[in-house]
Parts: C-alpha cells; sequence; structure tokens
C-alpha cells in the first residue's frame, strides 16, 4: 500500500501544510484548546483540527503558505472551500452524536519564511459565518 505524501512530506506543498498544521496545533494548545482529533475525513473534504476551548467544539482549518505573492492565508479560502467546511463540519457532528453541542469554525493562518520558520501564525475566530 502505498503511504500518502503529504504524511511522507514527499512533495513541497504537503511538507508546507503538515509543519503548518503541527505548528497550528501547538499554538493552538498555548491558548487553552484541547486536541481532540486531526485530519478527519468526512464526504466533503478534510478537518485539519477538531478541538475543545471550554464547552465548545471547534473546527480548524489550517492554510499555510510560503508566499503571498498570489495572497495570504486568509483570502485562499473560497466560497465554496467554507461550503465544504460547514458540511463536514455537520457531518463529523452527527456521527459523532454531538449535533446538540455549541461550535464554531476557525482557521489559523501560517506564513513561512524564506528560511523555512514560520514568521506568522494568526488564529482567526468565527472565520466561516454559519
Amino acid at each position: 500500500m502505498a503511504e500518502d505524501p503529504r504524511r511522507a512530506g514527499a512533495t513541497p506543498r504537503g511538507e508546507l501544510g503538515r509543519r503548518g498544521e503541527e505548528f497550528a496545533a501547538r499554538k493552538l494548545k498555548s491558548k487553552g484548546y484541547t486536541i481532540v482529533a486531526t485530519n478527519v475525513r468526512t464526504r466533503r473534504g478534510e478537518i485539519d483540527i477538531v478541538a475543545e476551548k471550554g464547552k465548545l467544539l471547534v473546527f480548524v482549518e489550517v492554510r499555510a503558505k510560503a508566499s503571498t505573492a498570489f495572497g495570504t492565508p486568509e483570502q485562499s479560502i473560497s466560497p465554496a472551500k467554507q461550503s465544504h467546511m460547514v458540511a463536514s463540519a455537520y457531518e463529523y457532528l452527527q456521527a459523532n452524536g454531538a449535533e446538540s453541542r455549541e461550535w464554531r469554525i476557525d482557521l489559523v493562518a501560517v506564513e513561512f519564511g524564506a528560511d523555512g520558520k514560520p514568521k506568522r501564525l494568526d488564529i482567526v475566530e468565527h472565520a466561516v459565518q454559519l
């Protein structure tokens, strides 16, 4: 069975995404979030991080970029992607018997410098309006 290139870091883009998710998880933990799951696959897409902040369930989309030549990480979330994020969150809630929980979708934007180190990491709460 072939290994997932993103997990193996076989592609530069996959490696960038994996590193962005690792930095995002560390930042969320430092801000009091509890990581529940990562890389959750649903029929509508993948949820990068599922976390809890108090009693709130938080679905986190991580966007990592090495350059902002084509826009910031925040600008890279299209209306179609937002729709997939909401659908994936609903699917997760149903699959886990959590339909009655309060929840939101956040974004963690990560920009890497030329040296490969993160130069900016911002948490955008309520990044997708329901």
